[in-house]
């Protein structure tokens, strides 16, 4: 075997692509790092693809910058034929993701983050790649779902955390969510915590993460998200959460300020009381500060609304680690304060599922596949608790559309990808869609 052919069945092997059938396609991939890691830095992948049919070998250009595919066919091949294209379009979900996918995976977590961010802000905004995106990824004749008095195009949202800036919101619609929650936001802008913060552990198909709401702050998140289209329709929800040094008797302070300037620019509003990496934000979750805390936030709520002449539909985010007193209690509070909905869930400090992986011991939030029973466990107990005409947004652990139409069998009105998403594409949008409507 050349060494050649090795690197190609390594490669092979990385990305999943097996077959006895198989041509080679070389993908040149051209990483645009941020500074300080700005490097002149081309990866060179050879794989073996499996053909139906003979087809001229595609030369893949993949920028993972804007995640752009420049397809080029070898010089016996007819680049401007139709089956070609064909062809080459049927690659971007079955390879050239995962292609890009091993490549970004090379990288830091947060810089591989931040690449896709840039790529898809970019499609969304750019003239032809929105309406491309959405051709290959949108599913047209989704069902659509009333909750809270907002109508979504579909069931699928990406939840809060993945575009916590609003850079990409109008990218990620194209790419089939029916709505983006963006944030976690915080009043002022803040660093969050210390790098590393987040950790793939692969083999799980999950992440622990401990940003601790890094973000640019309401200002300049509500410019990004003030104005402009709505493409197809999507649902643009904002997760606000209270700055790290501001004490938890204060809290209600953030929380009015947030809804002050995101209640008229969202479809609705997120309150998260839940996440771990925020030292002790989860307290808010208690008796003693939840009823004072979401009160003030629904009179706060009702004030914007009545300015706007619409609703400000409020939901609240909880942890999966409340046993099932205290998601009861929570879940009361939040309806006796005049809320909306729930989210469940956010993040898990349990490391049952990846016990003896070597990052188990990492400090922060779970989540992914081994987050996926807890969260729809949680979701089952609520929707019990609650009845059936209170939405639930179901999220944690959605890896694939099995694990939808589970969350939605136990209850769930909407559903939330986010390390499901990472690991497995905007592909996995259209496909729970194809399943579950």
């Amino acid at each position: 075997m050349t060494g050649e052919e090795g690197a190609s069945l390594r490669a092979r092997d990385a990305v999943g692509v097996r077959s006895p059938v198989a041509r080679v396609c070389r993908c040149h991939l051209t990483p645009n790092l941020p500074r300080p890691l700005s490097l002149p830095l081309t990866l060179t992948l050879s794989v073996k693809l499996s053909l139906t049919r003979p087809m001229p070998l595609p030369r893949t250009r993949v920028h993972p910058r804007d995640l752009r595919f420049a397809f080029r066919s070898d010089a016996d091949g007819d680049a401007g034929s139709n089956t070609t294209h064909r062809q080459c379009e049927c690659y971007i979900q079955a390879v050239l993701y995962p292609l890009s996918r091993a490549v970004l995976f090379r990288l830091d977590p947060e810089t591989a983050h931040h690449v896709a961010i840039r790529g898809i802000a970019r499609a969304g905004t750019t003239p032809g790649m929105r309406e491309t995106l959405a051709a290959r990824y949108r599913v047209p004749d989704a069902r659509p779902v009333e909750a809270f008095g907002v109508r979504f195009p579909n069931r699928v949202g990406l939840a809060a955390g993945w575009d916590k800036d609003g850079l990409a919101w109008r990218g990620l619609a194209a790419l089939g969510f029916g709505h983006v929650e963006v944030g976690t936001v915080t009043p002022e802008p803040q660093p969050g915590n210390p790098r590393p913060r987040v950790f793939r552990l692969p083999e799980h198909r999950s992440l622990i993460n401990r940003m601790g709401f890094p973000g640019d702050g309401a200002v300049e998140v509500a410019k990004r998200v003030a104005g402009g289209d709505r493409p197809y329709h999507v649902v643009l929800g904002v997760n606000i959460g209270k700055q790290k040094t501001t004490p938890l008797e204060e809290a209600l302070d953030d929380y009015e300020e947030l809804v002050d300037v995101f209640g008229p620019l969202a479809d609705y509003l997120a309150v998260n009381i839940s996440s771990p990496n925020t030292p002790g934000l989860r307290r808010l979750q208690e008796p003693e500060f939840l009823g004072a805390l979401l009160g003030g936030i629904a009179a706060r709520r009702d004030e914007v609304a009545g300015r706007i002449s619409r609703p400000v539909p409020v939901v609240v985010k909880l942890a999966p680690d409340l046993d099932d007193d205290q998601l009861r209690t929570a879940a009361d509070v939040v309806l006796e304060a005049g809320l909306d909905g729930l989210i469940a869930t956010n993040t898990t400090l349990a490391r049952e599922p990846v016990a003896g992986h070597p990052l188990a011991g990492e400090e922060g939030g779970l989540s992914g596949a081994a987050l996926t029973s807890r969260s729809t466990i949680v979701v089952r107990r609520l929707r019990d608790h609650v009845g059936p005409d209170v939405p639930i947004i179901g999220v944690g652990g959605i890896m694939d559309a099995k694990d939808a139409e589970e969350m939605l069998e136990a209850g769930a009105t909407l559903l939330q990808l986010y390390t499901g998403f990472i690991y497995e594409g905007p592909g996995l949008v259209r496909r729970i869609l194809e399943r579950v409507g």
